[in-house]
């Protein structure tokens, strides 16, 4: 799948017919399913990520001598600008997914990791469109095929390496969906790993501040600020975490002051 900017032009560059380029988030694309036309897509294999390029599509390479009315005339040459914005290869994840539990299982363990390497970038795209749900999906797709244990050191390390990158997004995720337990949840999965991984206590405490549970959240900032105390986004974090308990505070004062003036009105 790629992202792709484009304009499609008739003549010389001076009758647009076809244009994504005002879309801020343009969408993730199938080469041969969403992109078919021939020259276009025999050009964007040609492509790398972050490439622009400038495409003269003869006929055979376009519409054909049929052209497309009303806006391409038959036989026509077309024009196109384009932009890859991001570049996924989705085929080998799809071959993958359509194999049975035990055919997957009997594949090397590096055709493994680059299939849930793969999904996990599919779920950081989707995830900076703001599209929180379908990132949460591809992150536990990938996160499904990585449950075999190795007798080997090494190749367990790269499991875990895996897989500690997807707790950390699918926490992250579920703060985007407001789900905080879930995000505590993955936070402390990343932890069981990596005791002292900065980011996942970070994400822990961001997800017991939302659920405002004040102690536990102090405790697990002031650990992500033992390990990274310049860090602005956890400094940040303990500086919310003080307003909101300040404020908390004061609130239980008000609710105890309450519940005692009418004793001492009879005094």
């Amino acid at each position: 799948g790629c992202t792709v900017k484009f304009s499609g032009y008739l003549g010389n560059w001076n009758k647009l017919f076809c244009s994504n380029g005002n879309s801020k988030y343009p969408s993730l694309m199938k080469l041969g399913k969403d992109i078919t036309l021939c020259g276009l897509e025999i050009g964007l294999l040609s492509m790398t990520k972050g490439e622009a390029a400038l495409f003269i599509l003869t006929p055979e390479y376009a519409y054909g001598q049929r052209g497309c009315p009303p806006s391409i005339p038959p036989n026509t040459t077309v024009l196109f600008k384009v932009e890859v914005l991001d570049f996924i290869d989705s085929e080998e994840c799809d071959a993958f997914f359509e194999l049975t539990y035990e055919q997957q299982d009997r594949l090397p363990l590096e055709k493994v990791l680059k299939v849930a390497a793969t999904e996990r970038e599919f779920g950081n795209y989707f995830f900076y469109k703001q599209r929180f749900k379908i990132a949460k999906d591809r992150y536990k797709r990938a996160l499904s095929i990585l449950g075999r244990s190795s007798s080997s050191k090494a190749e367990q390390s790269q499991i875990n390496a895996s897989k500690l990158l997807l707790f950390l997004n699918l926490s992250l995720t579920y703060l985007k969906l407001e789900r905080a337990d879930r995000a505590l949840k993955y936070g402390e999965l990343a932890l069981e790993m990596d005791q002292g991984n900065a980011k996942a206590l970070f994400r822990c405490g961001q997800a017991c501040l939302y659920m405002r549970e004040y102690s536990k959240s102090r405790d697990f900032l002031a650990r992500a600020q033992c390990i990274q105390p310049f860090n602005r986004d956890i400094n940040s974090e303990l500086n919310k975490l003080a307003r909101y308990y300040k404020e908390y505070m004061e609130i239980e004062k008000g609710m105890c002051c309450q519940m005692f003036d009418p004793l001492h009105s009879y005094g």
